[in-house]
């Protein structure tokens, strides 16, 4: 029998169907059309840096939700983000650059390079846990680094692999404003592919796997295959992020690729909060802009001068302070704060007391 789910606004899901919409009542249906009228309006009213801002953004929406899905969700830890990533930008790069590949065929290919990669260090996660399975990962990281360096070494390209912008129609995607759709697309699927998984069996396994693997197993739950679903699945997104990448920024070079990308996306995801999609979308958003902020904090100061220097030291010592705030006092992360907000003014105006001596 379905029991219905009490929700903090006095809503009640009483069937399956409401329980399975993705969106259920008409406030939140009212806010969700006035934000995709915002998407829709950003391009034409925000600026070249705002709306470059947005692309990365958009483009590191896509690396968080992935790695939500192996880490959050499937509870594998993984620090070969970035390497990943540099699979899926030298592989539409070396196709681009040795073949004329179009659009149409870099795109497949680099998901099918994560797919590979993504089995073959999803592997050892089958006998490895923990730290053990993240060095595994960082492995993935310094691997497809070297090969990435030694195909620029060798084919001479010191400054990176230029990459010519994709056509549609016969027309280059060259515009700031084209780009932000394009990529505002590649963020939706993305978002409803992870969603649809975590609502189907694969997902189900993996919250079972991620909250005790010996349960799981117990229970029937093929614990093998869902390890390696899970990196399979995630490695193929990340590298088609790379591959976005590759186009929107024009070139290829190894040196946008190191060790501080994938602590930046465990960032994103811990930041954000554990366990949750909107928590990758909220903690893309903040490591995309943080820097930013602490650049114009910085000048702001008496001695802006004499830090000029520094500023990269200065954001790298920020950003380390801010997750380790986040990992003390704030351990649900950004989407732990929204939902707090949303209860009180869902609540408002009566308020939640604690019981006093625990008396009823």
């Amino acid at each position: 029998m379905f029991r219905p789910t009490p929700r903090a606004s006095g809503y009640f899901r009483t069937t399956y169907a409401a329980d399975a919409a993705l969106v259920q009542t008409r406030t939140e249906k009212i806010f969700l059309l006035l934000f995709l009228i915002a998407l829709a309006v950003l391009p034409f009213a925000a600026g070249p840096f705002i709306l470059d801002l947005a692309c990365q953004f958009l483009l590191a929406s896509i690396g968080a939700l992935s790695l939500m899905l192996l880490t959050g969700y499937a509870g594998q830890i993984s620090l070969g983000h970035a390497g990943l990533i540099a699979a899926g930008a030298f592989t539409t790069g070396i196709l681009a650059r040795e073949t004329g590949a179009p659009f149409w065929v870099t795109l497949p290919a680099s998901a099918l390079t994560g797919i590979v990669l993504g089995f073959l260090f999803g592997l050892p996660s089958l006998r490895l846990r923990g730290l053990y399975l993240a060095v595994s990962t960082l492995a993935l990281h310094f691997i497809v680094v070297y090969l990435g360096g030694e195909y620029e070494t060798k084919r001479g390209f010191s400054t990176g692999i230029v990459i010519e912008p994709p056509s549609f129609g016969g027309i280059a995607l060259r515009d700031g404003r084209a780009w932000y759709f394009v990529l505002l697309a590649a963020a939706a699927a993305c978002l409803l592919v992870c969603v649809n998984l975590l609502r189907s069996r694969s997902g189900r396994a993996w919250l079972a796997i991620h909250a005790r693997e010996t349960v799981a197993e117990a229970l029937g739950i093929g614990i093998a295959r869902y390890k390696l679903l899970a990196f399979v699945i995630s490695s193929a997104m990340t590298s088609v992020a790379g591959c976005l990448f590759a186009y929107y920024r024009g070139f290829v070079s190894i040196e946008a690729f190191d060790l501080f990308l994938s602590i930046q996306y465990v960032a994103m995801i811990i930041i954000g909060g554990m366990g949750s999609l909107l928590g990758a979308i909220l903690g893309a958003a903040f490591v995309v802009v943080f820097p930013y902020l602490i650049e114009n904090a910085i000048r702001l100061l008496p001695n802006a001068q004499r830090l000029a220097g520094d500023i990269f030291a200065v954001n790298y010592a920020a950003f380390g302070v801010v997750m380790i705030l986040f990992l003390l006092f704030e351990p649900l992360g950004l989407v732990g704060i929204w939902r707090r907000i949303q209860n009180y003014f869902l609540l408002w105006p009566f308020k939640q007391r604690p019981l006093a001596g625990g008396r009823t």
